[in-house]
């Protein structure tokens, strides 16, 4: 399955790109900093699985 990581602190990014990278089943597409930029790698890639900070610059990943 591709995963998108949407996260504004590389650190996070980084870390949980490697923690779902080591699942054989789970391929991490891209990574995003923040709701903007996902936006335009969830239509380029269409993945099957998001991981998204909810709290960052521009657009978060909360918005109800």
């Amino acid at each position: 399955m591709k995963v998108l990581v949407v996260d504004d602190s590389a650190f996070m990014r980084k870390a949980l790109s490697e923690m779902i990278s080591s699942d054989p089943e789970l391929k991490v597409v891209d990574t995003a900093r923040d709701g903007i930029e996902a936006i335009e790698e969830v239509q380029k890639w269409k993945p099957d699985i998001v991981t998204m900070d909810v709290e960052m610059p521009r657009m978060g990943g909360w918005k109800p």
